[in-house]
């Protein structure tokens, strides 16, 4: 293998574009499509080239990173009659991003196989920021020989590195499990703080000392940091950890378990959802759980 492989990203949007940008300053060639130019622009800027279809990045590329959203995007773009698999010259590789169903990805995995393609279960955590310094987490499943070629440029974008196993499939259960136990720590702080304000507290002060105490998640303290500041600005839509939350239950009932709090978190997210938060950061959990409570009268002394 090459050094410097050249890498192609297929999904330019806050995580996608910012492993762009990571591999970039690492040294990579880097390939880009996104359906929207304007996600394609901080990438081009910095370098990447642009191309016209997932099938001709991939022709350019020794290993194609796929950051698209969900299950169906991750189809077309691998699949699609303009997708990978039609590439001129195939890549070696597919690395398999997005946060999807564990049968999903093990079904791409046979279908990439069946084209001689090699796939890498790679699901992402950690936000864009993480991901543009290189300091997210990769919760990494595939044969030891693509590990071992891929090794140095998967710790180059994610210092938090896990292999949890060679079957295709076993990244995206980690993440899964990884991504309920978020959506249960974020329902729960935003309670917590809509809570303290109720009880006349200072939230600020609420958060500091939760931090520092035993009942502190990062997620909780970042997100409600900025919900306290009034920055719902999107880093991560609420509709993401609603998707991930009910994939989570779904893959939990096929084991035969009903994980009764990630049921109640997973309802809260849709429900958010719902009512118009889909598209605002996470963070404003917060004010929806407070317009819930909003109309509930407090007892009286």
């Amino acid at each position: 293998m090459d050094a410097k492989p050249v890498v192609g990203v297929i999904g330019t949007g806050n995580m996608g574009g910012a492993m762009a940008l990571r591999l970039r300053e690492l040294g990579h060639a880097v390939w880009v499509r996104d359906l929207l130019p304007e996600q394609e622009a901080p990438a081009l800027a910095a370098g990447a080239m642009r191309a016209a279809s997932a099938a001709a990045l991939a022709a350019q590329c020794e290993l194609a990173a796929v950051a698209v959203v969900d299950a169906p995007q991750t189809r077309e773009v691998l699949f699609g009659a303009q997708g990978v698999v039609h590439a001129a010259r195939r890549p070696v590789a597919v690395l398999l991003c997005p946060t999807i169903a564990p049968d999903d990805v093990e079904q791409a995995a046979a279908e990439l196989a069946a084209h001689g393609i090699g796939c890498i279960d790679a699901p992402m955590s950690g936000g864009p920021a993480r991901a543009r310094d290189g300091s997210m987490s990769l919760m990494v499943a595939c044969e030891d020989a693509f590990f071992g070629r891929y090794e140095p440029l998967l710790r180059g974008i994610g210092a938090r590195l896990f292999r949890v196993g060679r079957r295709p499939g076993d990244g995206a259960r980690t993440k899964l499990v990884n991504n309920l136990l978020a959506a249960v720590n974020l329902a729960g702080a935003a309670e917590a703080i809509a809570l303290a304000r109720r009880l006349g507290l200072e939230a600020t002060t609420t958060l500091e000392v939760i931090a520092q105490s035993s009942g502190q998640s990062w997620i909780g303290s970042d997100r409600m940091a900025r919900a306290l500041a009034g920055d719902f600005a999107p880093r991560a839509h609420t509709t993401l950890l609603a998707k991930d939350s009910a994939l989570a239950i779904g893959m939990a009932r096929a084991a035969g378990v009903e994980p009764a709090l990630g049921v109640q978190a997973a309802a809260l997210f849709r429900a958010a959802c719902d009512a118009g938060h889909a598209g605002l950061d996470d963070a404003s959990l917060l004010p929806f759980v407070e317009a819930l409570w909003r109309g509930i009268d407090p007892p009286r002394g």
